[in-house]
Formats: C-alpha cells, structure tokens, sequence
C-alpha cells in the first residue's frame, strides 16, 4: 500500500465541520486504508468558495488528491460539479458513470439525481461524491479505495501519480 496524501472537502449551506458526518467518515475511512488527511475544510454551495479550496490544493505539490463531498444534486445551489469541472485538465468519465451504476443497486432510479464527477487538474486526481454518508461509504468503498491502492489489477491510479505531468 502506497500512503496518499489526501484533501478532503465537504460542501454544504446546512452543515458545520462538528456537524459533518459525511466528511467525518471519509477521514475516517481514507486514514483507515493508510492514506494522510493533508487538509480538511468546509465551505458553503458557492462555486468560488469551492473554486479557491481545490485550486490551493491543485496548486500544492503534496496534495496528491482531493474528495469532495455535497453539493452534486440538481438543486439551485448544488454547484460542486460546475465549480470543478473547469478545472480539470481530463475528466474522468468513468468515476461518475461507475458511481451511479453502483449506487443503482443501493438506491435505484434516485441515482440519476447524483452529478458526481472526477477529473486530473495539475497531477492532482479530484473526485466529487455526494453529501449522503451512504454515498460516501460507497464512493469509497467501491471505487476510490481500490483505485487508490498500488495493489489493484490490472491497474489502478497510483501507479500513474508518477507519469501525471508527463508531457
């Protein structure tokens, strides 16, 4: 196993850092597999506020990736997925597609509701999950902790952190 150093973010107008159960149990999970909690914050639905957390953390060589968590629904101020997306240098199709087929199973139809995206901005891999520690707990599970381990095959994203700003 290949400790990450990990950014957590959690995007919510209802919520505060004590009150944050979502983005509690993704440190809990992510320190459990091994991997650093370089920095944590919470900020409210606003896609600048959103903007400025991740592009320090895309801008600091020892953040490797970045979760957020909240704020992937369809209401007027869920904005995470428009506040990212613009920042990724390629996006990861797949993490959202793979999500949603895996939540299907969980929750059904309500899946179509999640806009989780991922992408690769500046050899820092950005995943946005929802708010819902459910969702969390699968995001983690299903996807991010296998993907994030150098033990996974045929491959998985640690072995590219190195060749990431390849040109």
């Amino acid at each position: 196993m290949t400790a990450l150093n990990c950014a957590l973010l959690t995007i919510s107008d209802s919520r505060t850092i004590k009150e944050d159960t979502s983005g509690a149990l993704l440190a809990e999970l992510l320190t459990a597999d091994g991997h650093h909690l370089a920095d944590r914050n919470l900020v409210r639905d606003d896609v600048y506020q959103v903007r400025a957390v991740v592009s320090a953390w895309i801008a600091d060589a020892d953040v490797q990736v970045v979760v957020t968590t909240g704020g992937t629904g369809f209401t007027g101020r869920d904005s995470t997925p428009e506040a990212l997306t613009p920042l990724f240098d390629k996006t990861i199709d797949g993490f959202g597609e793979l999500f949603r087929q895996i939540s299907f199973d969980e929750i059904g139809a309500s899946t179509i509701q999640s806009r989780c995206v991922g992408g690769l901005a500046n050899a820092t891999l950005i995943f946005a999950l929802p708010g819902s520690s459910n969702a969390v707990r699968t995001g983690w599970e299903k996807i991010l902790r296998p993907q994030l381990n150098i033990e996974t095959r045929p491959c998985n994203f640690v072995e590219l952190i190195p060749r990431l700003l390849e040109r």
